[in-house]
């Protein structure tokens, strides 16, 4: 059987993405590791009797406070969950399913 070099160029088009992809995946991961503690601060001061006193005190202008929002930490919350099911989930097909 004759060698498919069209065949041959897309599988390495192909293994370049994946290497490509898990590294990107890897340094996310990273970083995400190095957030986790103060993630977890955050999360636990949404809500909190600091997160209310905070919200009731008078900010200079200029400072951000998109934390005092009820919307903006608890998206962030609910996205950080959908990512780690997503992850979850690409984990357990891959390793279930593909290799």
């Amino acid at each position: 059987m004759p060698t498919d070099i069209n065949r041959i160029e897309e599988m390495e088009r192909i293994l370049d993405e994946c290497n490509e992809a898990t590294a990107e995946l890897a340094r996310s991961l990273r970083r995400m590791d190095n957030l986790r503690d103060p993630m977890i601060r955050l999360f636990q001061y949404y809500g909190s009797p600091e997160w209310y006193a905070d919200r009731e005190g008078e900010l200079p202008d200029g400072v951000r406070a998109g934390v005092l929002s009820e919307d903006l930490p608890y998206n962030a919350i609910a996205e950080v969950r959908e990512v780690a099911i997503h992850m979850l989930e690409q984990a357990t097909d891959i390793l279930k399913n593909r290799i």
